[in-house]
């Protein structure tokens, strides 16, 4: 079995700027992680592999810099990388992202399974891992917590409104992955960094993957952002204390000021 797992490279931190002519996020000079969900979604692909023998390919788009989540995802236990880096990518939107990696795995061949987190920590769309799905024109499970495979059975349990359900897939298909409650990050030693090295990485541009480059890029997103401003700043908080009768009847008799309530 081949999986893929695409990882995001995405701020470390709240303090990001934004471009303001083009709405996209400012990230150079910005410590940089993968993105947490796709962090999980990475080790819910090494347990498969441990169990079941399966190939494991991370998929990464970004400009250069971007090479160190895919290293990471080597480090971790992949056995090959791939990095989408070309000028035709930057100002991607979901949809025009979502064309390239499917275009990405196209290239790589026969593809069992595919593995997003649910989301990204800096745009939380949740729109990229299903948007793939839809241009592959295979299936996509959604919010899902953990996978298994029982012969050619795809298992996984899926978050739901006040619960779990249990679904199976057959291959192709994708999942995008939340983080559990009790979830840990795995990171690699030393020795493992050094031994991924030593793995296949492949730096792809949007010729290589025959992309047309009329989807890519900010002239290829469909989404555009109108504007982008600061929310306005709040008039300063009133502070109560005493027991928990005077905060109620202070808190009434602000809303009563305030005409929220009559009195």
């Amino acid at each position: 079995m081949h999986i893929a797992v695409f990882v995001k490279q995405v701020p470390d931190t709240t303090e990001v700027k934004i471009n303001m002519e083009t709405g996209t996020l400012i990230r150079a000079g910005v410590p940089s992680i993968v993105n947490p969900y796709d962090h999980f979604a990475l080790q819910a692909a090494m347990e498969l592999k441990k169990a079941h023998g399966c190939r494991v390919t991370v998929i990464s788009m970004g400009p250069p810099q971007a090479r160190s989540v895919v290293q990471m995802g080597l480090a971790l236990g992949a056995d090959d990388g791939v990095l989408l880096s070309d000028m035709a990518f930057a100002g991607s939107d979901t949809w025009a992202t979502s064309y390239a990696l499917a275009k990405s795995v196209k290239k790589l061949g026969k593809v069992d399974l595919l593995l997003a987190g649910m989301q990204a920590i800096d745009g939380d769309t949740a729109q990229t891992g299903p948007g793939v799905a839809q241009q592959l024109g295979i299936p996509q499970v959604t919010f899902c917590e953990k996978i298994d495979v029982d012969g050619k059975k795809i298992i996984a349990r899926r978050l739901i409104d006040g619960g779990h359900e249990i679904v199976e897939a057959k291959a192709p298909v994708l999942f995008t992955m939340i983080m559990p409650k009790d979830y840990v990050p795995r990171y690699p030693s030393f020795p493992d960094v050094h031994a991924s090295l030593k793995k296949p990485f492949h730096v792809w541009s949007a010729e290589d993957i025959g992309a047309e480059k009329r989807y890519l890029g900010l002239k290829g997103s469909p989404t555009q952002v109108a504007r982008i401003y600061p929310p306005p700043l709040r008039e300063k908080a009133e502070m109560t204390s005493g027991t928990a009768q005077d905060a109620v009847e202070k808190i009434l008799a602000v809303m009563r000021r305030e005409h929220f309530i009559g009195e």
